[in-house]
């Protein structure tokens, strides 16, 4: 796009000209449409330059934000498949990322938590406006819908950006540049193949693209897929000889009530808890069997997958058209889909209705009833439990594996012009529509109302045998369903922005940016009806739907004071439709003492606005367990017992948004050709913190035992009939016991969050003639503090690594170049550890809490530091292509697993199950 120029576009264009080179080693995120160096245009024209985190065009080589580049050829050296691997894997997704692992309501759903605050607090952008929020979640943006052969280069800014970019971006911004100027075409093919079973991956994309003298388009499609993994294909997970099985009570086991705990399990002389019949003794091959207590267990492990398998299909296209001197139109559409299946163990009876299932005194299933399904029923033990209900935990086994399957689509179409106009304003307007609509199918499901009719058995017909499970045909008897989930987001956006110098100051050209944006927002997460009500076993969640309206009003003002001295101020204001307003203001300074020294601090607050899954949830009941004393008087009439209580959790009319303050020092020093270096603080406080308030603090608070509550709390008076979803949260109380009567729980406003470390970045450029040369990039990411409402710090406890770190190393010569990356992930301390360090401080400990502070000492304190290696070796062929072979993981590291936990104990928020991949990927250029 050509335009008049004005000093400011002057300097830019000279400081991108005259320092090509250096950016290249700074990590400086330069948003551009177009590059001077790639066109052989005039200094005199120039496209529109911004900087990730600004609205105003700049001219500095490192701006006062702390923002790293990663561009497409570091993308490619990595060997992914998805911008959800790559970006899981980077120094700044510091912990807390969701992974789609099969068992999940997030199924199909992959992001990034910068700062370790978690995937609703880091907003990612594509080409600087907010990514399709995911349908799955309601709350966070879903990397898996966004194609990587579409991108040219992702920014991260690691600063919290609200003045900027709005409500989010409270750990940082992620912003994904689509690729826009390219000629030719290109195809790319590749696969992997995982030494171990599942996990293999195929790629294939195709790219055209042509420029002429007025305008530019580039269109592609493309395809990508990663299998499923299931835990039996894993030693470190399914491990018999080991012992490492997925142990689950709810198998096969009696109880004399609805609670699972030791003391109310049945003690058979020869059977002990477990139901006769069903439970192995000792062949751990199978999916049923007893342990030393003689308890059935289930091996959830020999069934159930532990990571979907996703495919992702998209089309895209981008481009612009020169109108005139003064004036440019632009466009873009993507159309992705991701599938996804997860494959679930079978149906466990919890959440049953009533608590568990009830095998009523006299019916065929009860252990006493002589005649009955028991082939021990005659036994003196079992006869002596006639006359009582008796409660089991029990596996569904015999009806098969709960398979998941997920369809998500994506839409987002842009249209825009930018342009000048008085010769004094650059604006940019346009409009954009973004749609993401999912579907989720589940079979298997048991329907408890009808289980329990075939489980009471009043006729030899319909009668399920838990004695027996497999007899018959069990999926005849009616008690099965397949489940669904109708998603769905819209956004719905205009915008416009004015861009325009102020004054001449000592440092150059002060310049402004004002800029309005509307945004129509609408979520939907329908259930279907059986399980809105409660009777779908083996499943939970609520449906929720609505919408609301966003309007902003933004300003960013750049003040160069000197030539080595400036001042950026921002804020912006939002005001929504539901529950009110929030305004964000930012100050950063740059200083640069020397030329090759450059000095920044950044000042802002930030808010997080209340997600629209969490105030348009519909109400649901459930009858909360609890041993309150006052309540177990009121209910049991005695003190000490354990009894439920009627709860509805509601959409909370009192939620606000989040609020934070941050600030951030940092240094870039260019000590010389060969070296840069980056060192960045940050510190972030949120308040108002959005959290899930149970039962539990909703009477503790009222009570005044609690010190930390949401506000908008309430007792209910006397005789109110729930739900009232206008009273918000609160609990009716009995005024003679003060036990509880009913109460309402959802999410509310509660407690605060503080979190601050320091980002390293070395750069390295060595450059041996004829040998070559070798590039050098080192992240890490060190975390001195994360702490929630003044308790310690949880760094380095499971879970909370305190550093994170990425070496890549690249070397060329000639046609050839080869890859090596590390990256590091630090260890913590285990979870026996911690558990060993509670009791440990129990100077009053029981025999069996006793018998377990021996028993956790027999494991290690730490858990070790986790470090992978991946090469790739290229070759450019003479006839214009690309070969590459490479291996992901060389050596074949397992995720750090915590052996105390056994199972499938290893944090899929940190690590990766993928195992050493080996893989090929050829691209052909036209």
């Amino acid at each position: 796009m050509t335009l008049k120029t004005t000093k400011l576009r002057d300097a830019i264009t000279f400081a991108l000209v005259a320092g090509a080179t250096a950016v290249a080693g700074t990590g400086v995120a330069f948003a551009q449409e177009d590059s001077e160096g790639s066109t052989g245009q005039s200094a005199s024209s120039l496209d529109r330059v911004t900087v990730t985190g600004s609205r105003i065009k700049r001219a500095d080589i490192e701006g006062a934000l702390p923002v790293v580049v990663i561009d497409r050829a570091q993308l490619e050296a990595s060997g992914d498949v998805s911008v959800s691997d790559y970006l899981r894997n980077t120094s700044f997704n510091s912990f807390g990322s969701f992974q789609s692992t099969s068992g999940s309501s997030g199924i199909g759903f992959s992001g990034i938590s910068l700062r370790g605050l978690g995937t609703a607090r880091t907003l990612v952008l594509i080409d600087g406006r907010r990514a399709p929020t995911a349908p799955m979640l309601g709350n966070s943006q879903d990397l898996n819908s966004i194609p990587m052969a579409a991108i040219e280069r992702i920014e991260i800014l690691s600063d919290g950006a609200s003045a900027i970019y709005g409500s989010d971006a409270l750990g940082g911004v992620v912003n994904i540049i689509t690729r826009r100027d390219f000629e030719g075409a290109e195809l790319t093919v590749g696969v992997g193949r995982p030494t171990s079973a599942g996990g293999d991956t195929e790629e294939m994309s195709f790219v055209i693209g042509s420029s002429g003298e007025r305008g530019r388009v580039l269109a592609g499609a493309s395809y990508s897929n990663r299998d499923v993994i299931y835990s039996r294909d894993r030693d470190y997970w399914y491990n018999p000889e080991a012992g490492l099985l997925g142990a689950s009570i709810f198998s096969n086991n009696f109880s004399l009530s609805t609670s699972s705990a030791a003391g109310q399990r049945l003690t058979h002389p020869t059977f002990g808890t477990a139901v006769p019949g069903l439970c192995t003794n000792g062949d751990d091959s199978d999916l049923f069997y007893q342990d030393s207590a003689r308890v059935c267990q289930f091996n959830h492990l020999a069934t159930s997958a532990n990571l979907t398998q996703l495919e992702n299909t998209a089309v895209f296209a981008r481009g612009d058209y020169q109108i005139n001197d003064d004036w440019m139109l632009y466009f873009g559409a993507t159309v992705s889909r991701t599938e996804g299946f997860g494959r679930f163990a079978a149906v466990p009876s919890s959440p049953w209705p009533g608590g568990a299932i009830r095998l009523r005194a006299g019916s065929p299933n009860h252990p006493g009833t002589i005649g009955g399904n028991n082939p021990n029923a005659a036994d003196p033990y079992y006869q002596s439990l006639n006359g009582q209900d008796i409660f089991l935990f029990h596996r569904f086994a015999a009806l098969g594996e709960r398979d998941n399957f997920l369809e998500n689509t994506t839409y987002n179409y842009s249209l825009g012009f930018e342009g000048r106009v008085m010769d004094t304003f650059d604006v940019d307007f346009g409009a954009r529509y973004v749609e993401s609509r999912a579907t989720n199918l589940g079979t298997n499901y048991v329907v408890g109302g009808l289980a329990q009719q075939v489980i009471d058995c009043t006729t030899a017909a319909r009668c399920y045998n838990i004695y027996d499970p497999y007899a018959g045909n069990p999926r005849g008897l009616g008690m099965t369903a397949t489940i669904s989930r109708d998603m769905k987001t819209t956004q719905k956006e205009v915008y416009g922005s004015a861009a325009f110098d102020l004054f001449d100051m000592s440092g150059g050209t002060a310049g402004a940016v004002l800029g309005a944006e509307f945004r129509e927002e609408f979520y939907q997460d329908i259930y279907d009806p059986l399980s809105e009500s409660g009777q779908i076993v083996g499943s939970a969640g609520n449906s929720a739907a609505g919408g609301r309206d966003v309007y902003a009003a933004y300003g960013e003002i750049l003040f160069p004071i000197v030539d080595s001295f400036e001042i950026n101020l921002a804020g912006r204001y939002e005001r929504y439709s539901d529950y009110g307003s929030d305004f964000a203001p930012k100050i950063s300074f740059r200083w640069q003492p020397l030329d090759n020294l450059t000095l920044r601090a950044t000042y802002g607050e930030g808010f997080r606005a209340p997600p629209l899954n969490l105030l348009t949830q519909r109400t649901a009941f459930s009858a909360t367990a609890t041993s309150d004393p006052q309540t177990c008087q009121l209910l049991a009439g005695t003190p000490s017992c354990q009894t439920q209580v009627s709860t509805y959790g509601i959409s909370n009319p009192n939620l606000g948004s989040e609020q934070s303050k941050q600030w951030g020092l940092g240094a870039v020093w260019d000590a010389g050709d060969w070296l840069n270096v980056t060192l960045d603080y940050y510190n972030i406080e949120i308040t108002e913190s959005i959290q899930g308030i149970t039962l539990a603090t909703v009477v503790g608070c009222l009570r005044g035992v609690l010190s930390i509550c949401p506000s908008g709390l309430s007792v209910f008076p006397a005789g109110t009939v729930l739900p009232n979803e206008s009273l918000g949260l609160g609990a009716q109380f009995d005024a003679v016991t003060g036990g509880i009567v009913n109460a309402q729980t959802g999410s509310g406003n509660i407690g605060f969050i503080e979190t601050d470390g320091y980002d390293l970045t070395l750069r390295t450029n060595f450059d041996f003639g004829a040998a070559g040369r070798l590039r050098n990039m080192f992240n890490v990411s060190y975390v001195g503090n994360y702490a929630a409402n003044g308790a310690a710090s949880v760094v380095g406890t499971p879970g909370y690594p305190r550093m994170r770190g990425i070496l890549t190393n690249t070397w060329d010569m000639g046609d050839w170049s080869v890859n090596w990356n590390i990256s590091y992930i630090h260890g913590t301390q285990s979870a026996a550890y911690r558990q060993w360090l509670g009791l440990e401080r129990n100077q009053a400990r029981s025999p069996a809490q006793q018998a377990e502070w021996v028993r956790l000492q027999t494991f290690p304190d730490r858990l070790p530091s986790y470090v992978i290696n991946d090469v790739q070796l290229n070759y450019k062929a003479p006839w214009n292509a690309t070969i590459t072979l490479g291996i992901n993981n060389v050596a074949d590291k397992i995720p750090v697993f915590d052996t105390s936990l056994g199972g499938s104990s290893y944090d899929s928020f940190l690590y990766d199950p993928w195992g050493r991949v080996p893989y090929v990927r050829y691209t052909q250029r036209f």
